[in-house]
């Protein structure tokens, strides 16, 4: 799915300064994009603006064409899939966690639940497996097995647009290798959005964009904003460790 932001402006209250301020954007369908910047920059507000939980006082967001503002809810988040930096799990069972529209076949949760290495912790610890409940909060679960069934969840959507609020903050390095070869081959034919708090993960991004006041600073490839010594992508990675000089 093509993405295309337009003049775009946003506030979280009216006569607040706007959390986005002019965005002109365009991110073509496939396109895998990392979106970084200091704290506060407006990284997480974008994703809130293409579901529409804050609405725009500007400009517009058109996926494949279709100006969001004019979809329904329910068809426009039908093909946004998000993966939250705080998983969020609902009381019930894990099935329903999985498939709140209970439209997958258990074949189907299972084959998610293997592609989200869940499938082994499951089928030895949970004696209901599929039906065992989920606790209030998912508090029965770690917080990086919750990220894991919000991958699952991901994965079973089958929507064209993937949303990565730093999916992998709370799990280990050797669980985020594990999650991020899982979302490059499974979400290969989806657009990815990645908000990066770790400039790692998205340094094989086909651009980045580097937030700054709401506004875009730079875009670019990784290579050539890690190439460019005055690009402030360049001095985030310096800082972060990714490159010495």
């Amino acid at each position: 799915a093509k993405i295309q932001f337009v003049h775009y402006k946003t506030t979280y209250r009216d006569g607040m300064e706007p959390v986005l301020n002019g965005i002109n954007l365009i991110i073509n369908s496939q396109e895998k994009i990392g979106i970084c910047g200091r704290t506060g920059a407006g990284k997480s507000s974008l994703t809130l603006s293409l579901f529409r939980i804050i609405e725009a006082t500007e400009g517009q967001i058109f996926i494949d064409g279709l100006d969001v503002s004019k979809l329904g809810l329910h068809q426009l988040r039908s093909k946004l899939a998000i993966i939250p930096q705080d998983p969020v799990l609902f009381t019930g069972s894990l099935r329903f966690n999985l498939d709140p529209t209970g439209e997958k076949c258990d074949e189907n949760l299972w084959s998610a639940l293997e592609l989200s290495h869940l499938k082994k912790h499951i089928s030895e610890n949970l004696e209901m497996g599929l039906d065992n409940e989920v606790s209030e909060g998912g508090s029965n679960f770690s917080v990086g097995q919750r990220q894991l069934i919000c991958l699952a969840r991901a994965l079973l959507r089958n929507a064209k647009i993937l949303i990565l609020d730093e999916a992998t903050a709370a799990v280990d390095p050797e669980t985020d290798d594990l999650i991020q070869a899982t979302i490059r081959k499974e979400f290969k034919d989806c657009t990815v959005l990645t908000i990066a708090h770790r400039l790692n993960t998205i340094l094989d991004s086909t651009r980045i964009v580097v937030l700054s006041q709401g506004q875009i600073f730079e875009m670019d490839t990784p290579s050539n904003l890690l190439s460019n010594p005055n690009s402030s992508f360049h001095s985030m990675a310096r800082d972060a460790g990714i490159i010495s000089k």
